[in-house]
């Protein structure tokens, strides 16, 4: 299970900037220090363009202006400085597949053929997305257009990639448009981070220049690990035969929460769940995604009735588990790599997980024991050919805990809903 390119990033923030407080944009970069603190580094903006009133804004009105009610250019130029400044990339969330029904292409008559038509001359649209219009993508204006709405971000405000809402549609209708698309852009800034809304077992997003793409099935928006946290008992089963679909597990992008997710992870799962559900998807090859107030449990729906996050509170004590993550896979070389393998634990449990998490180059090797669980387990741990440090090792360290373990053989203590990252102890934290 190996890929030859490092992740692009570590950690990915999603951020609805109405839920930072107001004005949006302002109250971002006031939050910037903190989430440089939690140990992200990037921060994903959804979408800032002009859209209509209450929108969320995949409903864009005009893709190269800043959205009026979340602030204006000099808040935009203002929070991509602050960022740098701690050290923070800024991707945007741009809508290239569809356009408003009230944007001034669609309305104005002159831009008829910048429109996916049917044979009767009808607009296209994907879904119950009657209001969302296709663009044309054979038509050589619209093509440059696009191109032109994604130079302007970089260019006029030093952002640092994108993360490319519904692009599985151009695909379909022009599919030699994102190779050109991503040759460009890395033309302009070598090192955009570009991730697909689209499923990560399609090669073809790679081969198209994107870094990353979603943690889907083949099947167009269905998480891949679905009904893998429905039952407990069979979670081991179900995550290995979604593990085993990524053809590539260093260029998966993670989550637990996004915008479409609806009630968020907690509420469906409970606090224990969440903690071991955090520690797979941060400690799992790829870049894992921290979205809105995830780490301080955090209850709402991105679409629903709106609301600012109480940053302050934190009901089941997740921020500092979220903290203690991201730093050490900030730290740990074998965090970062696309390089594991599956251990086998005994008893052999379906709520229990074991892996090995490696980086060949550096010489770094970590043991993952994950408790999905709501009992305590001790975990002895048979690991796979080629780890032997870690199997000699007469005593093991928690990177987590920093907590003295007995060897893998002899059996870790995981409590419930938890998790142990394990190194030899006596080597370098």
């Amino acid at each position: 299970m190996t890929d030859t390119r490092q992740n692009p990033t570590a950690i990915v923030y999603g951020v609805i900037p109405p839920r930072f407080g107001s004005p949006p944009l302002r109250a971002v970069a006031d939050r910037l220090p903190y989430l440089a603190g939690l140990g992200v580094d990037a921060i994903w903006l959804s979408p800032i363009a002009a859209c209509p009133p209450g929108d969320f804004g995949y409903a864009v009105c005009d893709e190269l202006a800043v959205r009026p009610d979340y602030g204006d250019e000099d808040d935009l130029r203002a929070l991509v400085g602050r960022a740098h400044a701690e050290g923070l990339r800024v991707l945007l969330d741009l809508v290239p597949n569809h356009t408003s029904h009230l944007h001034r292409f669609f309305t104005d008559g002159a831009h008829d053929d910048w429109y996916d038509r049917d044979t009767d001359g009808r607009p296209t649209h994907y879904f119950d997305w009657t209001h969302l219009p296709n663009l044309n993508y054979d038509n050589p204006d619209v093509r440059a257009y696009v191109d032109r709405v994604f130079s302007y971000w970089v260019s006029e405000f030093d952002v640092d990639g994108y993360r490319v809402d519904a692009c599985w549609g151009v695909q379909r209708r022009r599919p030699d448009y994102w190779p050109a698309w991503s040759r460009m852009l890395r033309d302009l800034k070598p090192g955009l981070l570009l991730i697909a809304e689209a499923s990560a077992r399609d090669e073809y997003w790679y081969e198209s220049g994107y870094d990353l793409a979603y943690d889907w099935t083949d099947d167009l928006g269905r998480w891949a690990w679905e009904d893998v946290f429905s039952d407990p008992d069979g979670l081991a089963a179900k995550l290995d035969r979604a593990l085993a679909a990524d053809p590539r597990p260093g260029r998966v992008f993670r989550f637990l929460d996004n915008n479409d997710t609806g009630p968020r992870f907690v509420t469906r799962h409970g606090p224990g769940l969440t903690r071991a559900a955090a520690a797979l998807v941060l400690t799992l090859p790829g870049t894992p995604c921290v979205y809105t107030g995830e780490e301080v449990g955090a209850e709402y729906e991105p679409y629903g009735a709106p609301g600012v996050v109480d940053w302050d509170a934190d009901p089941h004590g997740l921020r500092e588990w979220y903290r203690a993550l991201c730093r050490l896979r900030a730290r740990r070389p074998a965090l970062q790599s696309p390089g594991w393998a599956r251990a086998a634990a005994h008893p052999a449990r379906g709520d229990t997980y074991a892996y090995v998490r490696h980086d060949e180059e550096m010489g770094d090797a970590l043991l993952v024991l994950v408790n999905f669980g709501d009992e305590d387990v001790r975990m002895r741990v048979a690991l796979p050919d080629g780890f032997g440090a870690l199997a000699a090792a007469p005593a093991l360290l928690d990177l987590l805990g920093e907590a003295e373990m007995p060897a893998a053989a002899a059996g870790v203590p995981v409590p419930a809903g938890s998790a142990r990252v394990l190194a030899p102890a006596g080597a370098a934290p």
